[in-house]
């Protein structure tokens, strides 16, 4: 409908303001309803894609365009996997998180980072041929097997746990402030435990590894 004599834009209670704050309120609440049972099917992927699209794409929030871009690169090829799916229930139980009032307006978002993390200090020099890496968190470059790839094209080794022969922890920078309970703490609790025995395992931010990536 169109505002012709600025009707919405005066109203208390219709006006755009209002109800693109509805929508991010809305949105904040289906993530919410969609990590309740701690799976994200491709059916609730392509839902929660198709939602935004039709009610939040056009603000330019940072935290939402996040989101969006995210679930349209898994959608990219019409299968949402496990890896992906894993990845998905990580960022909605973070943006499930965001207070209400940072969904908009968009200059006053930012994306939550972990924080308080174990890095080596001082940053590690990194190389990639023959060295082993794992991944945790969500990388905010983009889907994790994509980052895994720039690893390997380098002559780099991908792990799936954490072991003695990892050399390398990459952090994603899109995670819980609170990170030693979210999904991936227990990667870097067991790799600082491996760190303090002697183990020369390097933990490094997703910043520092792409620094070394496109050096």
């Amino acid at each position: 409908m169109t505002d012709i004599h600025g009707e919405f834009a005066n109203s208390r209670y219709f006006h755009a303001q209002r109800i693109d704050r509805r929508a991010a309120d809305t949105l904040v609440g289906l993530a919410a309803g969609l990590i309740a049972d701690n799976v994200v099917t491709q059916e609730e992927a392509v839902f929660l894609k198709r939602w935004i699209e039709q009610n939040l794409v056009h603000l330019e929030d940072p935290v939402i365009n996040l989101l969006y871009r995210r679930v349209s690169e898994m959608l990219a090829d019409g299968i949402l996997d496990s890896e992906e799916s894993s990845d998905l229930l990580s960022i909605l139980r973070g943006f499930a998180g965001l207070p209400i009032q940072s969904a908009i307006p968009a200059a006053q978002v930012s994306v939550s980072r972990p924080t308080d993390l174990p890095y080596c200090s001082p940053l590690p020099e990194l190389s990639f041929a023959g060295k082993n890496y794992v991944f945790t968190g969500v990388m905010a470059y983009g889907p994790r097997k994509d980052c895994q790839q720039l690893v390997a094209d380098r002559g780099g080794v991908i792990g799936a746990a954490i072991s003695k022969k990892v050399n390398v922890l990459v952090v994603g920078s899109v995670g819980n402030e609170q990170w030693r309970h979210a999904s991936y703490g227990t990667k870097i609790l067991k790799a600082v435990e491996l760190r303090e025995a002697g183990v020369p395992i390097a933990i490094v931010s997703e910043d520092h590894w792409q620094a070394a990536v496109f050096a």
